[in-house]
Formats: C-alpha cells, structure tokens, sequence
C-alpha cells in the first residue's frame, strides 16, 4: 500500500472513532468520572464494543494477510504504573487522550489545560525517560500473547473473544440500560 492509502485509512478511521465517540457522548466530563466511580457504564460499553469489534477486523484483516501482527514487549513495572497515573489523571480530568480533543471541539475551556497538560507531561516524560529506563523499561517475559501462551491461532482468540465481550455487553446493558445512565442533558449526571 502507498502513503496515500495509509492516510486515506488513517482519516476515515478517525472520523468513525470521532463520530461513534460523539454520538455516544463518552466525552463528556460527566461519563467518564461516573465511569471511574462506577456509577455509569455507558463508557464501558462504548470501550468493550470498540475492543471486540477491533478483534473481529483485526482477525479478518491478519487472516487475508492485510497486516502483520507486531505486539510490543511487556514491561510490568511501565504498564502498572503507566496505567494507574493514566487512570488517576482521567478520574481527576474527567478527560483522557482520545476524548480530551472532543472537548475542546465542543468548547470545554477546562479542557484546554487538560490538553496543555498532557503536552507537557509527554514532553516532561520525553526528557526523564532516560532516567526512568532502567527502572521502569526493563524486566518483562518480552513480547508474548494469548495466542502463544493458548497455542491457538490469532483469529479463533479473537473471534472467541469478541463473542464472550458481546456476551458480556448483554449482560451490562440489560442490568444497566444506557438509557437510564444518562440525565436529560446526556451529560452523564442520570436524573434518579
């Protein structure tokens, strides 16, 4: 493929996510702090759709030889704590990576700070990581899936869990109908 397709797929893929994460409004501050407090599932929802319908591309795609899977190294100490200061400061933001720009689209002024902020923590982490490499990047099993460690090809995993993820989306939203997890304003604060 030439640098036009990647682009072309690059943009398209953008506009889906953008259009899926406004039509469901897991940007708003108000979902994604319900979310971490457990109080609203809407985002969860939302993310466990995108997990399992990603593994059924995903697998169709590696299966026609469209793409090479290419899985990172594990690192425990960076994914655990990578992932509690990512999950602290989406809590405290009510805002991450993907939807802090959907903000700002639809004129949070808090949401500009939330974006400088991730700028310069990226930037701060650019100028440390020399220092936290040794502490934090090194010492992991390498790079190792579930596919491996099943011994099962990539798309039957995947297509396995895709249908256990669908599964489990049954389950929430008859135990929790997104339409009772949104207030009128479908700012994720429910009128109950």
């Amino acid at each position: 493929m030439s640098l036009a397709h990647y682009i072309l797929i690059g943009l398209t893929m953008g506009v889906v996510f953008g259009f899926a994460l406004e039509k469901s409004r897991v940007f708003e501050p108000g979902i994604i702090v319900g979310q971490m407090q457990l109080r609203t599932f809407i985002m969860l929802k939302v993310f466990l759709t995108a997990v399992a319908t990603g593994a059924v591309v995903l697998a169709l795609m590696h299966g026609f030889g469209l793409v090479k899977l290419a899985p990172k190294p594990t690192l425990y100490g960076a994914d655990i704590i990578g992932g509690l200061v990512l999950g602290a400061g989406i809590a405290l933001a009510g805002a991450c990576p993907g939807t802090v720009m959907a903000q700002v689209g639809v004129g949070y002024r808090d949401a500009l700070v939330t974006l400088l902020g991730g700028i310069g923590g990226a930037i701060a982490y650019g100028y440390a990581e020399p220092i936290l490499k040794p502490m934090l990047l090194t010492g992991g099993p390498g790079r190792i899936t579930f596919a491996d460690l099943a011994g099962v090809p990539y798309w039957m995993l995947a297509l396995g869990l895709a249908a256990i993820l669908v599964a489990i989306l049954y389950g929430l939203e008859t135990w929790r109908p997104w339409r009772g997890e949104v207030g009128r304003d479908v700012d994720g604060l429910a009128d109950r």
